[in-house]
């Protein structure tokens, strides 16, 4: 495969409304990063992924965009910006953008427009339909709760939302939206951005028909007919000819439902589409009969399954998108680790784990600190609206006790991974000198940049060690992977291979002692989240990686 630029790096997500507050506002904005570039450049990461920051009347925070080429003004204005990607680019920190196209905001110009008549010239910027026996068009089920369509009395007809009514879905069959969407893009890469990250690219092509989907509780499963859709390869084909393929940039697609075959097509080296995907089947693994609603534990061996397959499937042929957590995704120490007594050792071991496999790491903001999930014990303390409704449908239509569904929220909802950053001891974690958008989780006295930033053994510069190996050692970006010991339970090993160099890989996912069979001789130990390991046994979440000069 060929080398670049974003193969060797590692990736570090910003969610700007909970990063740093600046102006005592409760809301974090650019200049609040800008003061945090020399903390991410000591971490040592060398792209940031900056979640929207675009204009945005905020009903699903950021992306639902009323304006592509503005700046939210909770988080600053354009001079801010550039100003950011001039400091970063000093420091040799990349920005990749949030690039949000399946949708935008019902308050964005062209919508506005396009629902005035049906003969606007924006009409056929979004998807419209008729009713149907009083109904809706069909009886899909937004993934925000309630119908995927909303009637609109001033034509008397129904617009497409997969997500939030307040999200209308673009026509992307529409050649027009396709242009301005390229346009659009042009001018933040001339700007100087490095990539994007975008948002459900796999739902920009609708199946033309548009059927029932299969009823899961109260709606039809869109799923089928909006994700992979009939055009999708075909757009982003254009897409790259048009836009991509002119800047030396990266791009990554959070495909929605996507499989190994699809990913193949999304992320191929020969397909000139994107250079790799966002895949989600190790972070559905806990769901249940209410979806990801659900409080059980990951079964270790299932998730051995999914990396595998992802490993040894792209070997290749694409590259990974290596993650635990995200903005949408509960805090990695809490859904994968032990956020208890063992919260150190197991946010280090999962380090340990991601960052040595085959692709490119993603960090979201507080995992280089083992940030918890938000340990909310009441409804009004969430403010995403997906956690919201989803109490509501599950409460009170489909007679879910309450005490259950808090149990859900407070183990898998998406506010899990945005209480405010954990900076000092100070009041509200340093974050704000005002109140938060969201509360601050409260240890963040004993969970906190500054203590870690002074402290060897800390989490953080257990962090900077990991992003040094990936910078220091080319068998972590080049070598082959091989999952051993797939039917352990409790152990997740594997092996890395490059010319006559091997990297073996062993992390403890339980608080017990496991035994195994040893390392081979000559072996030297490259990382450990305990002192003094490298025998036939691994300590409560211990993960150590060897590397071996020679073998038979």
């Amino acid at each position: 495969m060929k080398n670049a630029w974003w193969k060797e790096a590692v990736i570090y997500q910003i969610y700007p409304r909970s990063f740093c507050d600046s102006n005592g506002d409760g809301i974090g904005d650019i200049e609040g990063i800008i003061s945090k570039l020399d903390y991410l450049k000591r971490l040592g990461i060398d792209i940031i992924w900056l979640s929207p920051i675009y204009e945005s009347p905020n009903d699903d925070n950021g992306y639902d965009i009323s304006d592509y080429q503005n700046i939210m003004r909770e988080f600053g204005n354009m001079k801010d910006f550039d100003q950011l990607l001039e400091q970063a680019h000093i420091r040799n920190i990349r920005i990749i953008m949030d690039l949000v196209v399946n949708h935008t905001s019902d308050e964005h110009p062209w919508f506005i427009e396009s629902r005035k008549s049906k003969e606007n010239p924006y009409r056929d910027f979004y998807i419209w339909k008729e009713g149907k026996d009083g109904r809706e068009p069909n009886n899909w089920g937004s993934w925000f709760g309630g119908s995927a369509w909303e009637y609109d009395d001033a034509t008397d007809m129904y617009y497409l939302h997969i997500f939030s009514k307040k999200q209308p879905d673009l026509n992307w069959d529409n050649d027009k939206v396709r242009q301005k969407i390229y346009e659009m893009m042009r001018w933040w890469l001339e700007k100087g951005v490095d990539g994007f990250r975008m948002d459900v690219i796999s739902l920009i092509s609708k199946n033309p028909a548009f059927p029932d989907g299969e009823i899961h509780g109260l709606y039809g499963d869109l799923a089928p007919y909006c994700a992979h859709g009939p055009h999708v390869h075909e757009y982003l084909k254009e897409m790259n000819r048009e836009v991509l393929s002119q800047y030396d940039i990266m791009t990554v697609g959070e495909t929605s439902c996507v499989t190994l075959e699809e990913a193949k097509k999304y992320a191929g080296e020969d397909r000139q589409e994107l250079n790799m995907v966002f895949q989600f089947e190790h972070v559905e693994l806990g769901s249940g009969i209410y979806g990801k609603w659900n409080d059980q534990p990951i079964d270790l061996i299932a998730l051995k399954k999914v990396f595998k397959k992802w490993e040894e499937g792209l070997e290749g042929i694409g590259w990974n998108a290596l993650f635990w957590s995200n903005h949408d995704q509960p805090r990695a120490v809490s859904r994968y680790g032990n956020d208890g007594e063992y919260r150190e050792y197991s946010a280090k071991m999962l380090g340990v784990c991601l960052h040595l496999m085959k692709g490119t790491p993603y960090i979201y903001q507080g995992e280089e600190l083992g940030m918890t999930n938000a340990g909310f014990t009441d409804l009004s303390d969430y403010r995403d609206l997906e956690s919201i409704n989803a109490y509501h449908e599950l409460v009170e239509v489909q007679g879910v006790e309450p005490e259950q569904m808090m149990r859900y929220l407070g183990k898998v909802s998406r506010d899990n991974a945005r209480t405010p950053m954990q900076w000092n001891t100070e009041t509200n974690a340093g974050f704000t000198t005002g109140t938060p958008w969201i509360k601050v989780n409260e240890n963040y006295k004993k969970i906190n940049a500054a203590a870690q930033l002074k402290d060897p053994d800390s989490i953080y510069n257990f962090y900077r060690r990991l992003i040094q190996i990936r910078h220091e050692e080319e068998i972590v970006v080049s070598g082959s992977f091989e999952m051993l010991m797939e039917e352990s339970g409790q152990i997740f090993a594997y092996q890395r291979v490059l010319d006559d160099k091997k990297l073996v890989v062993l992390c403890n996912f339980t608080p017990n002692h496991v035994t195994f069979d040893g390392v081979p001789k000559k072996a030297d130990i490259l990382i450990e989240n305990y002192k003094n390991g490298g025998g036939t046994y691994l300590r409560p979440y211990e993960a150590i990686a060897y590397k071996i000069k020679t073998y038979e």
